[in-house]
């Protein structure tokens, strides 16, 4: 039965270009959700998703590639964002807030001067599996790839700015650099993630696999692999999901992380008790 339903999800090619990128996105995700999570930036992840839906929807309103348009919009939103909340004399929080809250209420403005609520606009805010084209499939690997290969480039370095800033700043290492590539490379993931999670659940693809794996896992290497783990189980079988029931891809997707975490957390205090 399990076998007979495999096969069939894999002859549908909108399923197989949706396995591919899903996975991709949500490992580089949860790489990314260990550094932001530690670093107390989880809630950029939240920002730069709205600023993403502004963007989706000035390029449908403008008949443009949607990924082409939102992902420079979106670095750019990540870059302020992160000198808002360094600089700025308004509390980090507020900043993100005010970022997102601000770009969603453009977006939404730009929807309903253009194409209005359509099903479109209900994809890009909760996911749908049919949305990644062609074109937005070979964009997004390509992306994805680079997003990996920067991140095993500058694992050091990442774990370094992470875990002590000042230590890392006190060795001569560019830890602004360092906070700008991780808002940079936030910011593309969510781009890409955006067209199956949907603006409004995309955050959870950063934060939900980090949180779930600190319940058990206590060295970073640990929590970094666990997380990844996490985040390819959750996908998978959100995924299947969203088939078998046609629910919301996004939504199917953070179910699973829910089960999981409720699971991970279980686990986590009896650890607790037999140490």
């Amino acid at each position: 039965m399990m076998i007979a339903l495999i096969k069939e999800m894999f002859s549908y090619p909108f399923m197989v270009r949706a396995l591919i990128v899903g996975i991709l996105v949500s490992v580089c995700a949860s790489l990314l959700g260990v550094s932001l999570v530690l670093k107390r930036y989880s809630m950029i992840g939240d920002g730069l998703s709205h600023v993403g839906f502004g963007a989706l929807a000035l390029a449908v309103a403008l008949n443009m590639s949607p990924l082409k348009v939102a992902i420079p919009i979106v670095i750019v939103a990540a870059f302020i964002l992160l000198r808002v909340t360094e600089n700025s004399k308004i509390q980090g929080d507020a900043a993100i807030a005010l970022i997102s809250t601000g770009a969603l209420a453009v977006g939404v403005m730009i929807v309903s001067f253009t194409t209005g609520m359509n099903m479109d606009v209900y994809n890009y805010m909760f996911g749908s599996i049919l949305a990644m084209s062609t074109s937005d499939v070979t964009l997004s690997i390509v992306i994805s790839m680079i997003v990996l290969v920067l991140y095993v480039f500058f694992y050091t370095k990442i774990f370094a700015v992470t875990f002590d800033e000042t230590f890392a700043k006190a060795t001569g290492i560019n830890t602004n650099g360092y906070h700008v590539l991780l808002a940079i490379l936030t910011a593309v993931i969510i781009v890409l993630g955006m067209r199956m999670m949907g603006a409004l659940l995309i955050s959870s693809l950063i934060v939900f696999p980090a949180i779930t794996s600190m319940r058990v896992c206590h060295t970073f290497k640990s929590v970094i692999i666990c997380s990844v783990i996490i985040s390819i189980i959750s996908f998978v079988t959100g995924i299947t999901m969203s088939y078998l029931y046609a629910t919301p891809t996004g939504a199917s997707i953070v179910v699973v992380d829910i089960i999981l975490f409720i699971f991970f957390q279980i686990c986590g205090l009896i650890q607790k008790k037999n140490v």
